[in-house]
């Protein structure tokens, strides 16, 4: 018995050990520093694997690539073959481009189709349905991009998560306590069973294989775009459509196609800023908010200080407001993004700015641009040895998406139909209001707030940086931005240091724990604000150009995030 107890004890303690390393490891990749090439995503592995197609010698958009489809398989509550996003490129010559492969609505939607006969919203289905499901853009963008950009075969940069998916990946703590969490709902979505459920609880260290998902990376990989669009996969999403009457048909995937974009550019203080355009709503917050402050000097207010707080909440009020009214896919609808981001017009905007008191939001409407004279999510950031950058945001929508997996595909299903205005005035899952200008209709893409950023100071390379959270993903790179900018921030300092948010509505500012003083927040109260304490306030993922010609990438304390270089 006593050498039984012994044989216990010693597996618990090698146990124990591997999960430490598991840990201590994570810890020391948040921040590399002095190399020449560096990848920072959502989770080690998928880092991993992006440095090493660097060190084959692929590019960054080959790095991005592969990091891409391995944070599809380690990074499920984010990572994605199944959703969409915004891929930023700034090539080594200073050109930059864009491809947006943001999700579409299939061409059976329709403007009112998640409310009752009293035109009510039906709570639920536009996110945890078979119909809250938009057409998928990942794969498509991934691999157009990739025929653009792309050095080395396409086969080996999506070989790494196709041994990821069968081999399987270790669990972080964080990864188990979420499976664990959410195990009912996968059960009761996924009857038939899915590679995220399991007898007991999950572990961190335990192992997750996902042999469908891993056949289905091989499909891509042997017959690329056909293999996620056509053939046994598209019989798959169709089959799994018509169980859950959701309405994306074989027709809709054949027909879809990711969209080369010109980015969003301006300047702040001297620094050039490139981002994402509509139909993000993510740059053109980022990019307003940059502008209402530039006439004020927020660098001289002590850091997140009552006046500093309130100068910022109200410029973000007030940018959240134009977003609600004016935004959407300008392929469908004439958005004014030209007059949103006049300088005169902004410094309008702000011309109702109190420094003394919170302007309240129902006070507060959408400017007129027009007539004015004169946003679960993750987000990586590549730079390769040459000095090419990307930033790549990508999402589900929510965490894990619908949380319906394709049967026989091993992959989850997206949720981004929530992110039109189901109905005008109605608040999305992130508490954003939109009007007709982001209704649905079919082959439209949904309004977003991804936010992938390049920072250039004169010609050269500055800061690759995006965040996932929502509505919160342009003020998180704002304030990132603003911290090195303004304040003159160490890069992992300014990427950590706690954050704060206003949407317009709620008519309120969240602020992470701990991040000001019971003083200012008194101060804060009696302006009038009302505040919302929160654990976390998005994700940034960045890579910093520093001044002796070398890289740091820093990723955020806030999750499982690693940066991974040479």
């Amino acid at each position: 018995m006593n050498r039984i107890m012994a044989i216990v004890f010693l597996a618990i303690l090698l146990a124990g050990c591997r999960q430490d390393r598991v840990t201590d490891q994570m810890k020391e990749n948040r921040v590399i520093k002095d190399v020449k090439a560096v990848v920072v995503s959502a989770h080690p592995q998928a880092s991993h694997a992006g440095v090493m197609i660097l060190k084959k010698g692929g590019n960054a958009v080959d790095a991005a690539v592969a990091t891409g489809f391995a944070l599809a398989v380690c990074y499920p509550a984010a990572g994605n073959i199944g959703g969409g996003g915004f891929m930023l490129i700034r090539t080594s010559t200073g050109d930059h481009d864009l491809i947006d492969f943001r999700e579409k609505a299939p061409q059976a939607a329709s403007k009112d189709m998640y409310l009752d006969a009293g035109r009510n919203v039906v709570t639920g289905l536009s996110t945890d349905t078979h119909l809250a499901a938009g057409v998928p853009g990942s794969v498509d963008g991934m691999i157009r991009i990739h025929a653009k950009y792309g050095r080395l075969d396409f086969r080996e940069i999506i070989q790494p998560s196709v041994d990821l998916a069968a081999n399987g990946f270790i669990l972080t703590r964080e990864q188990a306590s979420s499976l664990n969490r959410l195990a009912e709902m996968f059960r009761q979505k996924n009857p038939d069973g899915c590679a995220f459920v399991k007898e007991g609880q999950w572990e961190q260290g335990d192992t997750l294989c996902q042999p469908e998902l891993s056949a289905a990376l091989e499909r891509i990989r042997d017959y690329g775009r056909e293999g996620f669009y056509a053939g046994l996969t598209a019989r798959l999403i169709v089959d799994e459509m018509k169980r859950g009457n959701g309405i994306i048909t074989a027709d809709d995937l054949e027909n879809y196609s990711s969209v080369f974009r010109k980015p969003l550019s301006s300047t702040y203080r001297g620094y050039d800023i490139v981002t994402c355009p509509p139909p993000s709503a993510g740059g053109i917050i980022l990019l307003q908010l940059l502008g209402m402050l530039e006439p004020f000097s927020p660098g001289e207010m002590k850091f997140h200080s009552p006046e500093m707080i309130h100068l910022i909440a109200e410029a973000q009020r007030r940018a959240f407001a134009d977003r609600a009214k004016y935004a959407g896919d300008d392929d469908f609808i004439e958005m004014p993004v030209r007059e949103m981001l006049n300088g005169n017009y902004l410094k309008e905007r702000m011309a109702s700015f109190d420094p003394l008191a919170a302007t309240p939001s129902s006070a507060i409407e959408a400017g007129d641009p027009v007539n004015f004279e004169s946003q679960e999510t993750t987000h990586y950031s590549v730079v390769d040895e040459e000095g090419n950058a990307v930033a790549v945001t990508t999402t589900l929508n929510g965490s894990y998406g619908s949380g319906i997996v394709v049967k026989g595909a091993g992959f989850l299903l997206n949720n981004e139909m929530d992110d039109f205005s189901v109905k005008p005035g109605f608040p999305n899952m992130y508490g954003l209001t939109g009007s007709l200008a982001n209704a649905i209709e079919p082959e439209k893409r949904m309004l977003s707030s991804m936010t992938p950023v390049i920072v250039e100071k004169e010609g050269k390379l500055f800061l690759v940086a995006g965040s996932p959270g929502g509505s919160t993903i342009p003020t998180s790179v704002f304030q990132v931005i603003i911290n090195l900018i303004d304040y003159n921030m160490d890069p992992r300092v300014a990427v950590d240091t706690g954050r704060f948010h206003h949407q317009w509505l709620p008519d309120r500012i969240s602020i992470e724990r701990n991040s000001v003083t019971a003083e200012s927040a008194g101060r804060l109260q009696k302006m009038g604000h009302v505040l919302h304490e929160v654990s976390g306030l998005g994700r940034v993922n960045a890579v910093f150009a520093l001044q002796n010609g070398l890289l740091e990438g820093v990723a955020d304390k806030r999750g499982d995030n690693s940066a991974s270089g040479y």
